[in-house]
């Protein structure tokens, strides 16, 4: 079969031909129809995310929409290495398939998948997010993080502030459901104190960036041993765009009401990654979440993998 295949971490995969799958117990074939390329997918693809595959050649894909044998469409994760989504052909696990809504066309089910996971995922199976709470989603520019704000409004969350670094994406981001805005090219004092005021309200942090800006919001957060306790923080450590590693203070989590965890890949099981996704796939067709994409032909995606596409997933088709 054809299919894209990673025959080196330090070289972008080529279209090439694949031995194709065989499907074993509790597995099904895919004949596949759309892959989206995240983060996640170019991290395995060049060695340097914890999940990469250990052998070569693979094919790569975390995820990707396609046809079961008896012809229902259906979203999936996880296939089985050397199978990666990237392919004419892929295996799914029996479990980990969601079934789509036919109002939702191929591209915009696969993008959606992979900030889903970092979003809806993130939100119900970490955050546990109740509705008439309020959310920090610091990063919100991004694919995911645009997806987080819609996520949170979607799951009833009273406020919702958005943060970034290009003021006139920010202002963009009201239309998606953002409240309010925080600027991140702004020095640290004035930082802090907007994350400060924030936090008098905010019960969630969705954090995709990491890095320095991590260290202001918990900064912000840091109390002065008050009687009453501060105001308990649930903060989700979902990307690291930008750092891997940030400095903690000790004092900062002891006098403070954060709460801090990750989302990803081992943190959340496989049943409540769909079932977080089964609850976004439904929203999809019945509000219409909006993702932007691009639709490239597999045959490209030597050519295409790194292509900055801002704002936008793009999306392999077969």
């Amino acid at each position: 079969m054809n299919a894209a295949v990673v025959e080196s971490f330090d070289r972008p995969p080529r279209y090439a031909t694949f031995r194709a799958p065989v499907a074993g117990e509790g597995a099904v074939l895919v004949r596949m129809r759309a892959a989206a390329l995240s983060n996640l997918v170019k991290g395995q693809a060049a060695g340097s995310h914890y999940s990469s595959a250990s052998e070569m050649p693979f094919v790569p894909g975390f995820d990707g929409v396609g046809t079961l044998p008896d012809g229902r469409r259906v979203y999936f994760f996880g296939p089985p290495a050397p199978f990666g989504a990237m392919a004419e052909w892929s295996i799914a696990v029996a479990s980990r398939t969601v079934p789509l809504p036919d109002y939702v066309d191929d591209a915009t089910a696969a993008a959606l998948g992979n900030p889903g996971l970092a979003s809806w995922a993130a939100l119900l199976g970490r955050a546990r997010l109740q509705a008439g709470e309020s959310v920090l989603v610091n990063g919100a520019t991004g694919v995911a993080g645009q997806q987080a704000i819609q996520a949170a409004k979607q799951l009833g969350a009273h406020r919702v502030i958005a943060t970034g670094r290009e003021q006139d994406v920010l202002e963009k981001l009201r239309a998606l459901g953002a409240d309010e805005t925080i600027w991140l090219r702004q020095s640290d004092e004035a930082l802090v104190d907007a994350f400060r005021r924030a936090l008098t309200s905010v019960d969630v942090v969705l954090d995709y960036l990491w890095g320095h800006s991590a260290e202001c919001i918990l900064a912000a957060a840091k109390g002065r041993g008050s009687p009453q306790g501060e105001r308990r923080v649930r903060y989700v450590q979902i990307g690291s765009i930008s750092g891997d590693a940030i400095s903690l203070k000790a004092d900062l989590l002891r006098s403070s009401g954060v709460e801090m965890m990750g989302s990803g890949l081992g943190s959340l099981s496989a049943a409540a990654i769909v079932q977080a996704l089964t609850e976004m796939y439904d929203a999809a067709a019945s509000t219409g979440l909006k993702i932007e994409t691009e639709a490239v032909p597999l045959s490209e995606v030597e050519s295409a993998w790194g292509r900055t596409v801002s704002g936008r997933r793009m999306v392999f088709t077969m």
